[in-house]
């Protein structure tokens, strides 16, 4: 098998240095894709960073969609003593009566369903909630997720995230860098 030579983005991520594989996902437009999963050290420093900017905040549940964030959101979780819940993408018989909201994500190009299992709504109800991402481009995967959160009569303190994507404005969002967005 031939390995393919890609254009990569070179960022740092909580003082460690990555090259990010460039992919179109639309006519003349690339992205630096972020996959953090398999590299403990980007992990563990991300979800350091966050937590200690995150310190003051009041919380009392973070929550993250399926499934790239789920280990940083796990390692957050540990440091900051907090339970987690994950959005899943994928209704199972096992979570009940779980609510539902629609989301359209860049990567794949497609609707997409974020699912609140009925276990997990408890830990939402009345409570403090950040809402932890691996990156925010569009806000879609952001939208479905603060609906779900809504939905639970939950109140959301803080959303954070490792990057943001593009020349949006985040405002209130607490991200570690920014990913820019080719365009030809």
């Amino acid at each position: 098998m031939t390995m393919v030579a890609r254009e990569t983005y070179t960022v740092e991520v909580a003082g460690l240095t990555r090259h990010f594989p460039l992919f179109e996902v639309a006519p003349g437009v690339r992205i630096a894709i972020f996959n953090m999963l398999g590299d403990t050290y980007v992990i563990k420093a991300a979800a350091t960073a966050l937590a200690e900017r995150l310190k003051d905040v009041p919380a009392d549940v973070l929550v993250t969609a399926e499934a790239k964030s789920i280990p940083l959101i796990y390692e957050m979780s540990a440091l900051m003593g907090l339970p987690y819940v994950v959005l899943r993408k994928t209704y199972k018989s096992y979570m009940g009566e779980a609510l539902s909201a629609e989301t359209v994500s860049i990567t794949t190009g497609k609707t997409q369903q974020l699912f609140l299992d009925e276990k997990d709504q408890g830990l939402i109800t009345g409570k403090d909630v950040i809402l932890v991402d691996d990156v925010i481009s569009t806000g879609s995967t952001l939208n479905g997720m603060k609906q779900l959160i809504k939905a639970s009569d939950g109140n959301i303190s803080r959303i954070a995230t490792v990057f943001t994507e593009g020349n949006a404005h985040w405002d209130g969002v607490i991200s570690l860098g920014n990913l820019p967005i080719f365009s030809e």
